[in-house]
């Protein structure tokens, strides 16, 4: 029984999954979006998103601790650089991950894993907070508005 065990093993030993999961969060973190397996993505969520948040911290240690886990300097460059600065005000939940469906050779459940403020697709559609509606859920009766429009009227017979 594995009650309480969190972190999926993959199937490989601790060397090479450290050593894909490195590998993937590199190439996540170069290419902003990747396909794999949806198993490989969530694992690959866990590891990758405490990189990001410690990336906000533009110091020394902080860069030597995410070199110690991803080992390319192109990618703590690309996301000291590039990345931190676009998520610095999100509060988490830095990647998304969509299901594309199933592999052709062995059926496999595969995903795409992306950085969810670099999907240019997604921000184009999203709607813009700032405008407000015009109309109201809740119906208003003909009598409220009628007084309302007869009152400048009634304003100007007056003077």
């Amino acid at each position: 029984m594995r009650h309480n065990k969190a972190i999926n093993h993959l199937g490989r030993k601790s060397g090479h999954r450290k050593a894909m999961l490195a590998n993937m969060a590199s190439s996540l973190l170069l290419h902003k979006r990747i396909e794999t397996t949806v198993a490989k993505a969530k694992a690959l969520r866990t590891y990758v998103e405490p990189l990001i948040t410690k990336s906000k911290d533009d110091s020394t240690h902080s860069r030597r601790t995410v070199f110690s886990y991803l080992k390319q300097k192109e990618a703590v460059t690309e996301l000291f650089r590039v990345i931190a600065p676009k998520i610095a005000d999100r509060p988490g939940g830095y990647t998304r991950i969509l299901k594309t469906g199933f592999r052709v050779g062995d059926a496999a459940d595969m995903a795409i894993i992306e950085l969810v403020d670099f999907n240019e697709a997604a921000l184009a559609s999203a709607p813009k907070k700032d405008a407000k509606k015009a109309t109201t859920r809740r119906s208003r009766s003909k009598k409220a508005a009628a007084p309302a429009q007869e009152t400048p009227a009634a304003e100007e017979k007056a003077e």
